[in-house]
């Protein structure tokens, strides 16, 4: 039975394709230029509209160039923050805007690596010329693209395209039906393909012979639960982490897979006895926190959120005194290669000139 939403949708998306297919051909006939950035620039993006754990992956490649002495910078468009322009999140030694000027998760990038560069703008190839004219003596010697696949007006020394392994991506529609940006085919585009957010290890290994035959690496990845990191009540600090299994809490989010989060909370042992998601980057409002508050405490649960989620709130006040209000938490999550990590390594210091 055809879904009537999908008749609606489906010549939209046949519009998009062609768009995005006619903006391919430009570039790849070089009638729409490509700047190359004096800086050697690595790229992550994926095919789809969100939820396949690229900031996890950003924050990843930063800490891995840092371990290996180079000074890398983060640029993105910092997606729904309440500035305009080239706008300097942090200059490698403290950070120098909320969330609400630098976007949510950019935010949390600068925060999680105080040592690296982090800008965000509308176009990247502006914040690269603005870096490299204001860091004179001192320009950072790699630049990792957040969120950049079909961002192609900037080349890139590597291109990593990002597939979450929870979807059935083969089955992907064209946006505004289903989550794609682009045609499945021009993954091709990619130099490595990075199979993301693994729980079934069987059906990974199918979707990654079918990913080789694009001839690119493919190496593979999943969520790690890191620790759960407390705001209020129960805490002598925010470092202090408490007991996952005594939690019996309300978890929020506003993401693109909140069913991941539910099931990091699971594996790490809390009680998840009521959630309330909301629409990747929704704006959070007083009103909307208040009522999960009142849920909270009339149910006498504590409150868990995502760590992208906390610094969306950390940039109002407001906002997060009514969660801190009670027993609050967030959880961070990190990337985890456990398969092909070698590879990823040689072509990150590849892209460097580091042997």
């Amino acid at each position: 039975m055809h879904n009537p939403l999908s008749i609606v949708l489906r010549p939209v998306g046949l519009l998009y394709r062609t768009i995005t297919q006619l903006r391919n051909a430009l570039f790849e006939r070089t009638l729409l230029s490509t700047w190359n950035s004096p800086v050697p620039v690595v790229s992550i993006g994926n095919l789809t509209a969100g939820g396949t754990g690229k900031t996890p992956l950003v924050d990843w490649i930063t800490k891995y160039y840092l371990s290996i002495g180079c000074k890398p910078a983060i640029i993105s468009r910092g997606y729904r923050r309440e500035s305009k322009g080239v706008k300097l999140v942090s200059d490698g030694n403290r950070v120098l805007l909320s969330s609400r000027e630098a976007g949510d998760e950019t935010a949390m990038l600068a925060w999680n690596n105080p040592d690296a560069v982090v800008i965000v703008a509308e176009k990247r190839k502006d914040a690269v010329t603005w870096m490299i004219k204001h860091f004179t003596g001192r320009v950072p010697s790699v630049i990792i693209l957040d969120d950049a696949f079909q961002h192609r007006q900037l080349g890139r020394a590597l291109d990593i395209a990002i597939v979450n392994a929870a979807e059935p991506f083969f089955k992907a529609k064209m946006l505004p039906e289903g989550r794609l940006r682009e045609p499945l085919k021009n993954i091709e585009r990619a130099d490595l393909i990075l199979l993301n957010k693994i729980t079934d290890n069987e059906q990974a290994e199918t979707l990654k012979k079918e990913l080789e035959k694009t001839g690119r690496p493919v190496i593979k990845a999943r969520q790690k639960t890191g620790d759960l990191i407390c705001l209020s009540g129960e805490c002598i600090s925010s470092e202090e982490a408490p007991r996952p299994e005594s939690l019996n809490a309300l978890a929020f989010a506003g993401i693109a897979s909140p069913e991941s989060f539910l099931e990091s909370l699971k594996l790490k042992g809390v009680t998840v006895s009521a959630h309330r998601f909301f629409k990747d980057h929704e704006p959070y409002t007083a009103k909307k926190l208040q009522s999960i508050r009142r849920e909270a405490d009339q149910k006498g649960l504590s409150l868990i959120t995502t760590e992208k989620d906390y610094f969306r709130l950390l940039g109002n006040p407001e906002l997060i005194s009514i969660i801190t209000s009670r027993a609050s938490y967030y959880l961070k999550i990190e990337t985890d290669i456990f398969e092909g990590k070698e590879i990823l390594q040689q072509m990150l210091r590849q892209a460097v000139g580091v042997k």
